[in-house]
């Protein structure tokens, strides 16, 4: 019997969105344990190993029109680890005329008048329910820990994760992740400029971003800046926007590390990667260094694993760190 990371795909439906912009995608990446049966052999379906189980479950949240390859990597070296991890791909029209894979914000709730009234993403709740029947009837059967799903994401991707990550909303969510987001308010949903929005603050939360970030720098005039630079905004979400969190909070910026660093595979034919600065240093080092910070974030969050804890500090205060904080 060998061990292996295997994943399968599913469809989930967003209940109150009109085709053809209803559907979710999903990629779910498990620990497996193949025996080299006569049906491994003809279906390709490897059984989980229930070993590692229950697993906590981790849900990446994709940012505007990056493909749910792009952050597979981080996936597997979760499942690698004993853990689920969920990405995911949905089309949809937030403005109209541009339509863009998306994490599913709902930006009439992002507005003054509803923020932190009610969820601001249409993907989540489909998808946690598709959790709950991949536990009741999958080769997941019975080995979800759905009291312990981590949320996490890139770029918008991580702001929705950062201001969805309330478990009043959602059950289950006990902590959330970012790469290269903040809560910067958009202008043009009528904010002052300037603002940082609040967080929910009520679950562990770490926010990472790289000092090589061009996209967030390029980005700046969206939130009534003229000029902007890598790293100021995700500096402010972690200093104001998670002000008065319930629960621990963890900075950390990457040194030599870019906009699309969290994205391996982002072919750059859509979107806006021509705004990124060039990397300083090796991408596959940034991303053992983010998929490291990545799991002992989850194993505190998901096991209060004190080990962990303590390799996630020593890593945010070593030098592969412009800046790591916490309190």
């Amino acid at each position: 019997m060998t061990p292996q990371i295997r994943a399968f795909y599913r469809a989930c439906a967003i209940s109150d969105a009109a085709p053809p912009f209803d559907r979710i995608t999903l990629k779910v990446f498990f620990p497996a344990l193949a025996q080299d049966s006569a049906e491994e052999r003809n279906t390709g379906v490897i059984p989980a190993d229930p070993s590692q189980a229950p697993f906590p479950v981790v849900v990446f949240m994709p940012g505007i029109n990056l493909g749910l390859e792009g952050c597979s990597w981080l996936g597997m070296a979760c499942a690698e680890r004993g853990m689920v991890a969920v990405t995911y791909s949905a089309v949809t029209e937030e403005m109209p005329g541009y339509v863009s894979l998306s994490p599913g914000l709902l930006l009439e709730r992002l507005a003054p008048q509803l923020y932190g009234s009610a969820p601001s993403c249409s993907t989540l709740q489909p998808i946690l329910d598709e959790l709950k029947r991949l536990n009741e009837a999958s080769v997941l059967a019975g080995l979800l820990d759905l009291d312990h799903i981590v949320l996490g994401g890139h770029s918008a991707g991580g702001t929705a994760a950062l201001v969805n990550a309330n478990p009043d909303w959602f059950p289950g969510v006990c902590g959330v992740f970012s790469y290269a987001a903040h809560s910067g308010a958009s202008v043009a949903l009528g904010w002052p400029a300037e603002t940082i929005l609040p967080l929910p603050g009520k679950v562990p939360t770490l926010i990472l971003g790289g000092d090589r970030d061009g996209v967030i720098a390029g980005s700046a005039h969206r939130y009534g800046r003229e000029t902007g630079d890598a790293c100021s905004s995700i500096r402010r979400t972690f200093d104001e926007g998670a002000a008065e969190s319930e629960a621990e909070v963890y900075l950390g910026i990457l040194a030599g590390a870019n906009h699309f660093s969290f994205a391996h595979g982002h072919d750059g034919t859509t979107g806006r990667a021509f705004l990124d600065w060039d990397e300083a240093r090796s991408g596959d080092e940034i991303r053992r260094d983010i998929s490291a910070l990545v799991i002992d974030f989850i194993k505190v969050c998901a096991r209060d694993d004190q080990d962990a804890r303590a390799s996630l500090l020593a890593l945010l205060s070593s030098d592969a760190m412009t800046e790591g904080r916490w309190r």
